[in-house]
């Protein structure tokens, strides 16, 4: 495990070809955050994620609330837990155009290979992501490097919610994630659903804020009781 903070910038497993010649300039500037209105993480929806297979609970979603100062940490990881495989439901508070998914495994047989992303879906588990075709496969590479996958922006222009479904790894009976990142350019939540929003505070319960009973009980409605 001693590897993993070194920096051989010239096999970081980028070679996949499909990266539409965006380049991979980030390893040099890594403690400068990615064009920070690229990186998508203050509207992802952490309370909400799902991971199925997950060794402990919410491993999955603590990974994916690593900030980007954190995400060579070795705590939290996920962990699969009866095979290799795990499928994370990682929704967003407004619309995304997804540019790209960045990940960080390692150089073992425990890194993930085969990723399928699914689009605005929140009903999936392991029988229906076999059979469904997925919006785009990636091929992930062996390596503590962080992997910036571009995806096709054309197919997820649109998005609100993903599902990630790592389907093998390099040979290991289990498989091990770091961290789980987006990039992309966030645009703002349309009206409707702010209206809905507010039609349902507006309920019985709202003559007890009206008497001052608690801020604390009216943020823990609007936060939990969604």
């Amino acid at each position: 495990m001693s590897h993993h903070h070194h920096h051989h910038h010239s096999h970081a497993g980028h070679s996949h070809g499909d990266d539409d010649g965006h380049g991979h300039g980030h390893d040099h500037s890594d403690d400068i955050e990615p064009a920070l209105q690229t990186l998508i993480w203050k509207q992802i929806d952490f309370e909400s994620i799902r991971t199925l297979n997950e060794s402990e609970p919410d491993q999955g979603a603590k990974i994916v609330e690593k900030t980007w100062p954190q995400r060579l940490d070795p705590e939290p990881m996920l962990e699969s837990d009866a095979d290799e495989q795990l499928l994370m439901f990682v929704p967003f508070t407004g619309i995304l155009k997804l540019h790209s998914i960045l990940i960080r495994s390692s150089t073992t047989s425990s890194a993930p290979k085969t990723l399928k992303l699914y689009l605005n879906r929140d009903d999936l588990d392991f029988s229906t992501a076999a059979d469904l075709p997925p919006t785009q496969t990636l091929e992930l590479s062996q390596t503590a490097e962080i992997q910036d996958v571009p995806v096709k922006r054309t197919s997820f222009g649109n998005t609100y919610s993903l599902s990630l479904f790592v389907e093998d790894n390099y040979g290991d009976e289990v498989t091990r994630i770091y961290w789980i990142g987006f990039k992309g350019v966030f645009m703002e939540l349309s009206r409707e659903p702010v209206e809905v929003l507010y039609e349902k505070a507006a309920n019985p319960r709202d003559h007890t804020l009206v008497q001052g009973v608690g801020d604390m009980a009216a943020n823990k409605g609007t936060r939990h009781g969604m």
